[in-house]
Formats: structure tokens, sequence, C-alpha cells
């Protein structure tokens, strides 16, 4: 039997306090699974966010998506999980990735390093708070126990090896870094290349013993009754995608909600993603399809 879907939304700005609680509770009304917080400077800091997320809602659970690992220690990072997931009644999920955005790092005087480094250090920091937060002495204590769930974003082989070694999701962006541009500029990848990168994965987590939860996030969310047009509009971006590499991308919807839940649920077949993200530019074009798609 397929695994049930579940959706998410990555939010992406918060205006105030009141805003940002009412938008969480509009999500939960429309039925989202997860609300989810990114960390990019220029965003909102994810941790007191979420948690006011979690105190405006009553259902969804809430996560990063995903950690720019870089940016912290793993002792304090620790700390950080289990007082979010202590203080959101065990809600929380935790999602790690590498970073891709050298300005960043600059900007906050921290090492951004080779890509390899970046893999060392999260390595490091998946190890350090698995030792952390199983340790029943650790304080505070997190509401899950040993940890939260955690979900790791990558596509590289040695990020794939981690994901299956480690996280309980395994996030799949279906973005890479666009040749001859500059660093941080993603492309989207076409099917092919994006099932290469799932059914690398599935062999590194051939041993698991139960297999993990697949998440793809969806970048665009476009409503049409002329799928062709649009894929057209599309290719002509230069996003690494031609017409046809869009009309089959996972990383689109594209066409009506009935047609998008179809294209959802082959996806699901295909690739086993299950878990579907999208960005909360797109919150209320996507909740038809969720609405298509309940229980399902």
């Amino acid at each position: 039997m397929p695994r049930p879907f579940r959706f998410g939304v990555n939010m992406l700005t918060i205006d105030s306090g009141a805003t940002w609680r009412e938008k969480c509770r509009h999500a939960e009304e429309l039925g989202y699974d997860v609300l989810l917080v990114p960390d990019h400077l220029g965003m909102p800091a994810p941790f007191p966010a979420l948690i006011a997320a979690a105190e405006a809602t009553e259902r969804p659970r809430v996560g990063t998506f995903v950690l720019n690992t870089g940016f912290f220690n793993p002792a304090l990072l620790a700390r950080e999980v289990a007082t979010t997931d202590a203080l959101t009644g065990g809600r929380l999920e935790l999602g790690l990735g590498t970073g891709y955005v050298r300005a960043e790092h600059e900007t906050a005087g921290l090492p951004w390093g080779s890509p390899g480094e970046r893999v060392d250090h999260l390595t490091r920091t998946i190890e350090e708070l698995d030792r952390l937060l199983g340790d029943e002495g650790h304080v505070p204590q997190p509401a899950q126990r040993p940890r939260p769930p955690l979900l790791i974003g990558g596509n590289g082989p040695r990020m794939l090896r981690l994901a299956a070694r480690h996280a309980e999701i395994a996030a799949f962006t279906g973005g890479r870094q666009s040749p001859g541009k500059p660093e941080g500029t993603l492309e989207l990848m076409p099917a092919d290349q994006l099932a290469a990168s799932v059914a690398r994965y599935q062999e590194y987590a051939a041993d698991r013993p139960e297999p993990a939860e697949l998440n793809i996030l969806v970048q665009q969310v476009l409503v049409t009754d002329d799928r062709r047009a649009v894929a057209r509009e599309i290719a002509a971006l230069d996003i690494g995608l031609d017409e046809e590499q869009a009309l089959d991308a996972p990383t689109l919807l594209i066409g009506t909600p009935v047609q998008m839940a179809e294209q959802l649920r082959e996806r699901r077949e295909r690739f086993g993603f299950s878990y579907i993200t999208v960005l909360d530019p797109f919150l209320e074009a996507f909740a038809p399809v969720l609405e298509e798609l309940k229980g399902s």
C-alpha cells in the first residue's frame, strides 16, 4: 500500500505576530499537515516562529525546512531543538541541510568551506544531536524520544547516504547549482535526473529497518487549463527545463486541481513522494489539490 499523503507549507515571511498566527491558523483550516519555516538571513528565525505557529494551532506539526546547519554549533542547536520540541508539545520535525548561499555565511561572519567540509559539519551535527538528545541527563529534554523526527534534504551522494543512515524523512529539493551562474543560483532538475537521485537513495537505504518518508518541494503551483502553454513559458525562463521536461518535473504542478492531484498520485507511484511541500505564495492555489487528495 502506498504511504498516505502529507502536505506541508514552507512559510517565508512575517509581517507581525498577529498576521503570522492568522496565516498559521488559515493553513490549518485548509488542511495542511505541517507548518514549516526555512533558515535564511532576511527571513524569520525558525525556532521562535515555529513556537508561535504551534501556539496558534492545534493539529499541524511544525518543522524547519531546512536549517542552514553551518549557522549552528551542535550543542547550542541541541538546546534549541529540545526547547522547541518541549514548548510545542512534541510537534517538531527537524529538517537539516548544508546551506547553499555563500553570501549568507559571509554576512554572518561564519566559514563557508568546501562542499565536503559542509557535509562533514552536517554529519558531526547529526551525530552530536543523537548523542546529546538521546542522553537522559540532557537539559532540557525534548518531548519526543530519543529526538524529534529528522528530515535531511539534498541530492549529492554523500547527502543521500547521510539521509539513508539517519533520517526519518528524506527530502529531495529537485534543484541544483546552475552551471555558469553565480553561486547559489539554482535550476530545476528534469524528472529523469531526479529519478536517478531517488534510485541512488533507495540503494543506500536498502538495509533500513523501516522505510523513510520521501518528501518533494514543489516550487510552483500553476493553475491553468492549458498546461503546454505554461510549460512553454517556463522553458523560456532558462531554469534548466525544456517544454516537455517542465510538464513532467516533480517540482512543478501545472494544470487544473484535478490534473495536479493526478500528477501527485503518479509521482507517488513513480518516485515514492508522499510528503508534499509547497511554498506559502501557493498556499491558496494548492488548497483545492489538497482537498482532492484528502485521505488518499
